[in-house]
């Protein structure tokens, strides 16, 4: 009905995308350059744990950037938000936050199990979403078939 309206929803989306994308980059490029900066903190002697589980932390918030970004790169090839990219970035974030909270030996029990069944809850979703797709897919390519 409006094309031309689509047109800028697109722009302005794609825009968008790629300011979050380019904001994430150098958020991750920081982040790098921090964990380089403070490897000597490892040097200091307290204990065995040490500095060790705030490098830690921060190498998995590195890593949930990464997963964050690769859903927005995918959009620019689909134009859809992939959930699976989603989901791994909120799974790898959920695994964060049972290793720190171990690590540190100061997450409840209750904590412990409910962020275990939200892992398991995200994880079905993280299957079924691959099944959902895998059966579009093949449907999709039906749908070419019969078109030829």
């Amino acid at each position: 009905m409006y094309p031309h309206l689509k047109d800028v929803f697109n722009k302005v989306i794609n825009f968008a995308f790629a300011a979050v994308i380019v904001m994430i980059i150098i958020a991750i490029m920081i982040g790098v350059a921090q964990l380089v900066l403070s490897i000597t903190g490892l040097l200091e002697f307290k204990g065995i744990s040490g500095h060790y589980i705030d490098f830690i932390s921060d190498i998995l918030t590195i890593y949930v950037l990464v997963e964050l970004s690769r859903s927005l790169i995918e959009y620019f090839h689909s134009h859809r938000l992939r959930l699976t990219f989603i989901l791994d970035a909120a799974i790898i974030f959920i695994i964060r936050e049972l290793l720190i909270g171990l690590f540190k030996h100061n997450i409840e029990p209750e904590m412990l199990f409910a962020l275990s069944v939200f892992l398991f809850v995200l994880g079905a979703l993280r299957i079924a979403s691959i099944v959902v797709y895998l059966k579009e897919k093949e449907l999709n390519d039906l749908v070419c078939e019969a078109e030829k």
